[in-house]
């Protein structure tokens, strides 16, 4: 997985989450390039360098070159240790490096870099970075340029998030399920088709990567055949179905909302004896009468 993650060269963006850290895939992927003999450095903002070298043996962290911005970003201290011209400096220096062969260079992180830096800034930096094996005029595999950069994509909105998608050679998304994590992969080769991948993983202590083959999935209950099923209309207090006789009773009734012939009937022609109605008015002395009128008094 790792040869595959360092194989195309270019930005290798990987977004990560309060959940699933990403961390520990970026110092994987740093061991897996000191290994193979290509410079590393590292543009440290989010833990201070002892930190980040914690885990790693001697033999690694002699072959990393470690920019600290972490300890005095800003340069307030004013000590001289701190990299002159703060982040965008030391990304601007890393692109002008005159030295042949491979080189890993580790952003951690890019949201960091993001909060202190305008976006469209970093973007033509990363572009630029990313490209330095074209722009020197051999891409062959001897002089790849491997940008590793760290994003929390939680912390950033649907904008930075597409356009840093859109610089990645490839991007790997951190997640997983019943505490095991997995990475889902996608591959943008030059004029090829977008290639999917998902794995599933553990770091070990010594940032060694293990593959694995995914938890078990959740046992899913089958009915016995033996067990006779239970009619669940067996102890209720009513019944749900009506007799014949209840039937033709409940067709027989005339609701009260329903008008039939014999309420229109009752209605239209009153038999003897039945009372009727009558509406009475006495007009006072301020009703207006005027029958050519009779909205006179409402001025309209």
């Amino acid at each position: 997985m790792l040869e595959s993650l360092l194989a195309l060269g270019g930005l290798v963006l990987l977004r990560d989450s309060v959940e699933w850290e990403g961390r520990s895939l970026l110092k994987a992927l740093i061991k897996k390039s000191a290994l193979c003999g290509e410079q590393v450095h590292i543009l440290g903002c989010e833990v201070s360098e002892e930190e980040f070298r914690e885990g790693f043996d001697s033999n690694i962290n002699s072959r990393l070159v470690y920019h600290d911005l972490f300890r005095d970003p800003l340069n307030w201290s004013e000590t001289g240790e701190t990299l002159p011209g703060g982040p965008l400096e030391a990304l601007r220096a890393l692109c002008r490096r005159t030295d042949p062969g491979p080189v890993t260079i580790a952003l951690d992180s890019l949201s960091w870099l993001l909060l202190h830096l305008p976006c469209t800034t970093l973007c033509q930096t990363l572009h630029t970075l990313s490209h330095q094996d074209s722009c020197h005029g051999d891409s062959s595999p001897g002089e790849q340029v491997h940008v590793l950069g760290l994003l929390h994509e939680e912390l950033h909105g649907p904008g930075p998030l597409g356009v840093l998608s859109s610089l990645a050679q490839t991007e790997v998304t951190l997640s997983g399920a019943m505490g095991q994590a997995s990475a889902h992969i996608l591959y943008r080769r030059p004029q090829q088709r977008l290639t999917h991948q998902t794995q599933w993983f553990s770091i070990l202590p010594d940032f060694s990567l293990e593959l694995q083959g995914g938890p078990p999935l959740e046992p899913q209950p089958y009915p016995d055949p033996r067990v006779p099923s239970m009619d669940p209309t067996t102890h209720l207090t009513f019944n749900l179905r009506l007799s014949k006789k209840e039937r033709e009773a409940k067709d027989s009734l005339t609701l009260p909302f329903q008008f039939s012939s014999e309420k229109q009937q009752a209605l239209l022609c009153p038999g003897l004896g039945q009372a009727t109605s009558h509406i009475f008015y006495e007009p006072d002395a301020y009703d207006d009468l005027d029958q050519e009128d009779p909205d006179d008094d409402l001025d309209v």
